[in-house]
């Protein structure tokens, strides 16, 4: 059986062909929303695939032609990860979760004002308050 008349070739090309219809670049950055004040509000996502394919053919039989066993399979997984907003000729990135580091880094931020209340706190208990000073 010629490379270009294989029924995998068709499987893949079905498949393929439905993953393109379930995505399009709409997906990534989606359609805009305005809302009634005039804000355009643009959906931004994450495309994560996934994709297999196999075929087998069954040995050598009277009936070659119809020898085929075959599948496909795939999977799209789409992560909303922030929004654009327009509002009066200006535009803003708001995410939709804070960035991984973010969180470390508004604890050090907070580090010396945590500090600061607790010997505040600390000095007032013991009675060695300085802040009158």
């Amino acid at each position: 059986m010629s490379e270009q008349k294989h029924p995998i070739n068709e499987v893949l090309q079905t498949t393929m062909s439905r993953i393109r219809e379930m995505v399009d670049t709409n997906t990534v950055v989606g359609r805009p929303i305005v809302t009634a004040d005039g804000v355009t509000i643009i959906p931004v996502s994450k495309l994560s695939f996934g994709f297999a394919t196999g075929g087998s053919d069954f040995g050598k039989t009277p009936n070659v032609e119809k020898n085929f066993g075959g599948g496909a399979g795939a999977g799209v997984n789409v992560t909303p990860v922030a929004f654009l907003i327009v509002k009066d000729g200006s535009v803003r990135l708001l995410p939709v979760a804070p960035p991984a580091g973010d969180s470390v880094g508004r604890v050090v931020d907070l580090v010396p004002e945590m500090f600061e209340k607790v010997t505040g706190y600390i000095d007032k208990k013991t009675g060695t308050d300085k802040s009158g000073e």
